[in-house]
């Protein structure tokens, strides 16, 4: 009863990336920009995938649902913060912030997921190979993906349970661009380090775990590439290269965000925009332009619209 009495915010205020009006202006061109490609570029991979007969394998259904995440997660952060750009008050209703804080976590942790299904399969395609059409049967791959959403369900669940119990009598200005978990604990008006604690536990956990699972799959490749043939080795890298380069350009910011309790908040929200915008779009590129299947894909798909046009 006390908790709810003493919640008296109804709304929050974003302090944004910038107070600068000129580089607000300057972000908001930029930002629109990357949102674009983001949707754009992980739709092309989507309908690529959808539509293509020969990308059947679960790599490319796997891909398929991390675009699909990709747009989902940007457009929980990238809509709000592109158009916060263009006002003074950057304000957002409490539920407004909670929804969002829900679906970050939901989306960012669903893709970490299905980024570690994607190692597990490249694990099985390189060092399995023989067994690899019964381990990864379509079956298999649905659980996988579904598995990937239950558990980013229940974990943004946790962490948004856990930040609705808190009393916010005021302050209320964010320094961020989005609602995380950490600036909403340091405008909390009690002692948040139990809970602080539980969300680090929490957050820091799964990505931790998830990228030491990632970082051990992708050695046990490479050192069972040793044996191939230099062809081989050299298609299985590029594979394996693109799919490195997306982890640690995903789960480098995070664990530097969600591992440790915060104390600098300007600096994350900068560190922020690597997850939230920068990966989401770079992926679509790092995916495509390493894969000749996928170019080839494309290229059909393009050659059939502009056929029947």
């Amino acid at each position: 009863q006390l908790m709810e009495n003493t919640t008296n915010v109804k709304e929050f205020i974003f302090l944004g990336l910038s107070e600068n009006e000129g580089v607000q202006k300057i972000c908001f061109v930029m930002f629109l920009f990357f949102y674009m490609m983001i949707v754009a570029g992980n739709l092309l991979i989507v309908i690529t995938v959808i539509s293509s007969q020969r990308l059947n394998s679960p790599m490319y259904f796997f891909l398929c649902y991390l675009s699909f995440v990709d747009i989902c997660y940007s457009s929980v952060t990238a809509p709000k913060m592109i158009a916060d750009f263009l006002v003074v008050n950057k304000t957002i209703s409490f539920v407004g912030c909670i929804a969002q804080l829900f679906g970050v976590h939901f989306f960012g942790c669903t893709e970490i997921f299905i980024l570690t299904v994607m190692a597990y399969d490249r694990y099985v395609a390189i060092c399995r190979p023989l067994h690899y059409t019964t381990l990864m049967n379509r079956r298999v791959c649905g659980r996988l993906v579904i598995s990937s959403w239950i558990g980013g369900f229940v974990h943004s669940t946790v962490q948004t349970l856990l930040t609705t119990q808190l009393p916010f009598c005021g302050p209320n200005k964010i320094d961020h661009y989005f609602c995380d978990v950490h600036p909403l604990l340091q405008l909390a008006c009690t002692d948040t380090y139990a809970v602080g604690i539980i969300v680090v536990a929490n957050s820091g956990m799964i990505t931790l775990i998830s990228f030491v699972i990632l970082v051990m799959s992708y050695a046990v490749i490479l050192v069972s590439l040793k044996s191939q043939t230099s062809e081989g080795w050299h298609k299985a890298l590029s594979t394996c290269g693109s799919h490195i380069t997306v982890v640690i350009l995903f789960f480098g910011p995070c664990t530097f965000i969600y591992i440790r309790p915060s104390s600098n908040l300007s600096e994350d929200k900068n560190v922020a925009v690597f997850y939230t915008v920068i990966t989401p779009m770079l992926n679509p590129l790092i995916y495509t332009l390493r894969n000749e299947e996928v170019k080839n894909a494309m290229r059909k798909l393009w050659n059939r619209k502009m056929g029947n046009s």
